[in-house]
């Protein structure tokens, strides 16, 4: 292993009940994407709806392409997860969210 840093990504899965839909994309394009890429080190975000019927996939995924998982660590972005607006809280109340982080791996040959 190296100390190397390596490009990542943050993943989050999302389900939410179809009367919330409109309300989850709304915030996510108006609020939440805007403020993830203001953070160091978030070079892109990008989100994907579930097309064909799958009851144990989450409908929503979200994929932040990050310089490398210390983005998550940063300042703006611990401020951004601990200064959560009310729109942010209500969306967390209403949806089931998991996320993980990743990072890229390199042919070591």
């Amino acid at each position: 292993m190296t100390d190397e840093k390596r490009p990542g990504l943050l993943m989050v899965q999302m389900e939410i009940a179809a009367e919330h839909e409109d309300e989850l994309n709304a915030w996510y394009w108006e609020e939440h994407v805007p403020e993830r890429l203001a953070c160091p080190g978030f070079r892109s975000a990008r989100r994907f709806r579930l097309e064909s019927s799958n009851a144990e996939t989450p409908k929503y995924l979200a994929l932040y392409e990050l310089d490398d998982v210390s983005a998550l660590e940063t300042p703006e972005y611990k401020r951004a997860l601990a200064e959560s607006t009310p729109r942010t809280k209500n969306i967390g109340r209403l949806a089931t969210i998991t996320r993980s982080e990743f990072v890229e791996l390199f042919d070591a040959a």
